[in-house]
């Protein structure tokens, strides 16, 4: 019974994390209604010039992608003046691939949810366990997250590893596993969409997202050590 006490707290605490980091994806994307880190980006990389439109027609594209992207928008369609010309900046693949992000993003969402029901769940079960001689779940937990955050911590420093070595490589073989068509494949010469965002935009966000992770992971574990430290004192002042 030990043993399986051990093994939920330890899934609840692989929840916490993998939900810790969808949150930080939704941050990261949505943390600024204004969109002032685009709005960097889009000068850093030049994006206007690519484009051959004004900073303001760009945000207003932005916007509009967003609420899409949301849920707050059904179609992916907003006129504006690109190339010289006034018309629909999205065309029919970029509706389909961004049909494709929209359900993948808010299918991550809903996960992060889930996961967030589950762990207070085995948590509330955990609390109520009245064996292995009432041991404090205050330690069970932290120590369940001591683990899995070191599991976690290990992949993602594969992967920052890998995406600073060839970013190209990992954002393909990331398409090629959550996408099942090649409508991700763009052709700048055509599609405005990968004029606004070029590789190094996506860059910047991971970098953006593995920032809020961190900083996620560095307040939940002050918290359980905090948590900790109160056990170890109870217990203390309960034997004197």
């Amino acid at each position: 019974m030990k043993i399986l006490r051990n093994l939920l707290a330890l899934l609840a605490m692989f929840f916490v994390i993998i939900a810790a980091l969808l949150t930080s994806f939704q941050l990261a994307i949505y943390g600024d209604p204004q969109y002032g880190f685009y709005e960097s980006l889009y000068e850093k990389y030049a994006v206007t010039d690519d484009l051959h439109m004004e900073m303001k027609d760009v945000m207003e594209v932005t916007d509009y992608m967003m609420a899409y992207l949301i849920g707050e928008e059904e179609e992916l369609s907003i006129t504006t003046y690109v190339d010289g010309r006034e018309q629909d900046f999205f065309n029919e693949q970029d509706r389909l691939h961004m049909a494709d992000v929209k359900n993948l993003f808010l299918g991550g969402l809903a996960l992060r949810n889930m996961l967030v029901v589950l762990a207070a769940a085995i948590i509330v079960l955990l609390c109520l366990w009245k064996e292995d001689g009432r041991r404090d779940i205050r330690e069970i937990l932290t120590k369940a997250y001591r683990f899995a955050a070191a599991l976690f911590g290990a992949a993602v420093a594969f992967l920052i590893i890998a995406f600073t070595i060839d970013f190209t490589t990992c954002f393909t073989v990331f398409h090629e596993i959550f996408f099942t068509n090649d409508l991700w494949i763009f052709d700048p010469q055509t599609d405005y969409m990968i004029r606004m965002l070029p590789e190094g935009f996506f860059f910047s966000m991971a970098r953006k997202i593995l920032i809020y992770f961190i900083i996620s992971q560095g307040a939940l574990t002050a918290i359980l050590l905090l948590w900790e430290k109160l056990a170890g004192a109870a217990r203390t002042a309960k034997k004197e």
